[in-house]
């Protein structure tokens, strides 16, 4: 395997996924020669070929480059993937995004971000203060920061924020420094089997962290208390149990004004941009970690006053402009317990507004596994429409279809429909309904209906 500093052409397979992506731009800062393959073009591939990457969307090893010195590729890649097998069949250095990230970080001071559901905005918060502050990191984000409008950014400073990825057990390749875990729950039992074996990965991942490191965990998980680390310290949203929390919590016009805790001092009037009481408590680790690191209070207050969000996590599509106005949000809720975060935050937010979800399932697997869960989130909606499943990498499950989750939900409110029958449902019952407030959730395509939604209920 040749050293990072003696690789020159890099080919990625499936080049236009989020965490692919940042590697493309780590590569191509670095003054290499990247190119890739992904199945579908997005706006995301526009942009990294408007970077100067060279990108193809046809499976054909007529396209690839044969004198690449290595291959990254994603696991979401078919084990049948023609180019994927010529570079297996002719020997080249084959790596997972896991490996790469693996090496980036093998001597550099790292920041890991991991948890079911959190770690992107909790990922994107730190590297967004770490940056705006003048500190530097590298960042390797699961989303776009919307400040910057990327997954990536470079540094002098050599420490990296990477948000470590549980699925295929990617974030054992990673060495923290200082590590977040902020959620446990069972999610991608195809990789996985059981919860309880979810639970010894994470488990295995905290004892990554280096010698006199630091752990962040939410206060509450389930065997919590098997986290290894040198230092420990818990956070949480409001509960005083926490090391670290918030309180004082103040709503304003869509923001909040809030107090931290930490074990030594509080940061008085933190003042946060983006919906959902879930991300006070997300932004309340990303300030213990810069609080840590020796940042000012001052400073990491402006960080946090300053911050957008992150594209499809409580992204404001259609903001708030009064009262009687619509609100439109769109998120990446794609679990039961981040639906729930969402939902519930959101309408806390907007008490008086009525709230209608609409929520595309992803992967069949997962709503085979979670159908009751889902269920009795998408509940606590005034009105919920379901869209078809989308697949992503999986073949359909027989039975399995958003019915199942469709027929177990209590609220009366629901319906199931076609992306075309939403659309027409849309421009009916928003032409002259303003004071509402609507999501748009899901990890599938669903967010390339955002721009029509909106057209529509803003004519």
């Amino acid at each position: 395997m040749k050293e990072l500093n003696n690789i020159q052409k890099v080919y990625l397979i499936g080049i236009g996924g989020i965490g692919m992506s940042a590697l493309a731009r780590y590569f191509k800062s670095l003054g290499k020669e990247v190119s890739g393959y992904d199945k579908t073009e997005t706006v995301l591939t526009q942009q990294l070929i408007a970077e100067g990457i060279n990108i193809h969307y046809t499976d054909d090893v007529e396209l690839v480059p044969k004198d690449a010195d290595i291959v990254v590729y994603t696991p979401a890649i078919p084990k049948d993937h023609t180019e994927l097998l010529y570079y297996q069949q002719h020997h080249y250095d084959l790596l997972k995004r896991s490996d790469v990230l693996g090496m980036i970080t093998r001597s550099s001071f790292n920041i890991c971000v991991a948890g079911t559901h959190g770690k992107t905005t909790i990922t994107t918060m730190v590297a967004h203060i770490l940056r705006y502050t003048g500190y530097g990191c590298n960042a390797f984000l699961g989303g776009i920061a919307a400040n910057y409008n990327s997954n990536f950014w470079s540094s002098p400073n050599n420490v990296c924020v990477v948000e470590a990825d549980e699925y295929d057990r990617s974030f054992l390749k990673l060495s923290p420094d200082i590590a977040v875990i902020s959620a446990m729950d069972a999610d991608h039992l195809d990789i996985y089997g059981t919860a309880e074996e979810m639970e010894k990965t994470f488990i295995a991942f905290s004892e990554k962290i280096k010698k006199g490191g630091t752990l962040f965990s939410k206060y509450g998980l389930k065997r919590g208390d098997e986290l290894k680390a040198d230092k420990h310290f818990t956070y949480s949203r409001q509960n005083e149990k926490a090391d670290v929390y918030a309180n004082n919590i103040r709503i304003n016009d869509g923001a909040y004004t809030f107090d931290i805790r930490l074990p030594e001092k509080t940061i008085s009037d933190v003042k946060l941009y983006m919906g959902g009481l879930h991300n006070v408590e997300n932004v309340s680790v990303a300030i213990a970690i810069a609080s840590g690191l020796g940042i000012a209070n001052e400073k990491i207050k402006a960080a946090v006053a300053d911050f957008k969000g992150v594209k499809r996590r409580f992204e404001y599509i259609v903001p708030v402009a009064g009262d009687s106005s619509i609100v439109y949000v769109d998120d990446y809720a794609h679990h039961p317990a981040e639906l729930e975060a969402l939902i519930s935050g959101a309408k806390s937010l907007f008490p008086e507004k009525k709230c209608t979800v609409i929520f595309q399932p992803h992967l069949f697997s997962r709503t085979n596994d979670f159908a009751d869960e889902f269920a009795a989130s998408l509940d606590l909606a005034d009105e919920i429409v379901l869209l078809p499943i989308y697949p992503a990498r999986e073949l359909p499950i027989e039975g399995v279809t958003s019915e199942m989750i469709l027929n177990r939900m209590k609220n009366p409110n629901k319906s199931l429909m076609s992306k075309e029958a939403l659309m027409d449902w849309v421009e009916k019952v928003y032409k002259h309904n303003k004071n509402a407030l609507l999501i748009t959730a899901g990890a599938g395509d669903i967010d390339t209906l955002t721009e029509p939604i909106k057209k529509a209920i803003t004519a």
